[in-house]
């Protein structure tokens, strides 16, 4: 049996008549930026999160960077975050002038340690970007509280946590602003580049769509300098149907990691924990194993594709070493990404799909331990 770590042609044959139709219908529009089919996207996105505002952006890179300008981060200013993310959350940080400030992780739940968050504040701090990894929530509620008594402005890295919520709460919504990816892999995702940015005011909103279409609201107008960070209308299209399909991929995403973690039980290895009063929404189901890079060759052997997010943290990659830090210095963030082993999870993958990967897994940690 072959199972491919991600199968986005087959998640295509499922809405295939959907999407060509959309698609159909913006080609014969012919309006293709800053169209309606945005505005209906932002809407309906906007309602199935409880916010709002919605913004759509070309990438969630890009909605991190505007989302880090409307908040008012200024050059020098410090942004505390995670190494253990994609390095587009530190990326977005260094775009806007602004310098990045690390907290290691929980172990437990593998999102920022809120106990460590407080120590890591200084008097240049102006914001706390949590990064929803996996889509597991971080612990928002001690994180909230924090940055309402330093007066921090709290940016939300949802890129993975489509659909995700906290004590009933939508990701996204938790902090003044929250910021999506709509890459290919996502749980919401395009075929192309895409990002969406939830505002918890309409000021925050009117910003991000001024700096997104190169600050101006009038054409030929520019009231500010901004950037070419709009998200085109067949995109939109495209996302807008995936949006009526979120739901239903995302439980079965949680019912294949319930089924990983069940086969899974008692396996040597580091099972996904899911934080208490929250929804994982399991945009990856990461283990952690020993000897990963050959227990991955040992699954690849037999037909399964795995990846590992993320293998080198950002502080200890080449292009950041500028900002000095050391190995060592966030000890569970490496520990984490010297470990940690992503087995496929996509919503078409079969109950038999799940059970030979974890048969498989079982197999090989058996035999190395």
């Amino acid at each position: 049996m072959k199972v491919p770590y991600l199968d986005l042609k087959a998640q295509y044959q499922t809405i295939s008549s959907e999407i060509n139709g959309e698609v159909k219908r913006v080609l014969e529009s012919g309006a293709f930026i800053l169209s309606p089919e945005l505005e209906s996207l932002e809407t309906e996105f906007a309602s199935f999160s409880g916010c709002e505002h919605a913004v759509g952006v070309s990438s969630g890179t890009s909605a991190l960077h505007l989302a880090i300008l409307a908040a008012g981060i200024k050059p020098g200013d410090e942004v505390l975050t995670v190494s253990m993310t994609f390095v587009a959350t530190v990326a977005a940080i260094e775009y806007a002038r602004a310098i990045p400030r690390f907290v290691d992780i929980n172990p437990l739940y593998q999102t920022i340690d809120t106990e460590k968050i407080g120590s890591a504040i200084t008097k240049k701090t102006k914001a706390i970007i949590p990064v929803h990894l996996h889509g597991q929530s971080c612990d928002m509620a001690p994180l909230l509280a924090l940055a309402e008594q330093h007066g921090l402005t709290v940016i939300e890295d949802a890129a993975q946590a489509h659909a995700a919520s906290y004590h009933g709460k939508t990701l996204g919504t938790l902090g003044r602003l929250g910021c999506f990816s709509f890459y290919p892999g996502k749980n919401l995702g395009a075929y192309g580049e895409g990002g969406m940015v939830l505002c918890a005011n309409k000021e925050d909103a009117d910003q991000i769509k001024l700096l997104r279409n190169w600050g101006s609201s009038r054409r030929y107008h520019h009231e500010q300098r901004g950037f070419n960070y709009r998200l085109d209308a067949i995109q939109s299209a495209i996302l807008r149907v995936k949006l009526r399909h979120l739901e239903a991929w995302t439980q079965r995403r949680r019912e294949i990691a319930s089924l990983y973690t069940q086969s899974l039980r008692g396996v040597p290895l580091t099972l996904p924990s899911e934080l208490p009063n929250s929804r994982h929404v399991y945009h990856i189901y990461a283990v952690r194993v020993k000897s990963r890079e050959q227990v991955a060759q040992m699954l690849l052997e037999r037909g399964i594709q795995s990846n590992s997010h993320y293998p080198i943290p950002v502080h200890l990659q080449e292009g950041y070493r500028d900002l000095g830090y050391q190995t060592g210095d966030f000890p569970e963030s490496e520990k984490m990404a010297n470990e940690t082993l992503s087995l496929p999870i996509y919503p078409e993958m079969t109950n038999e799909q799940v059970l030979f990967v974890s048969e498989q897994l079982k197999e090989i940690v058996s035999k190395l331990s």
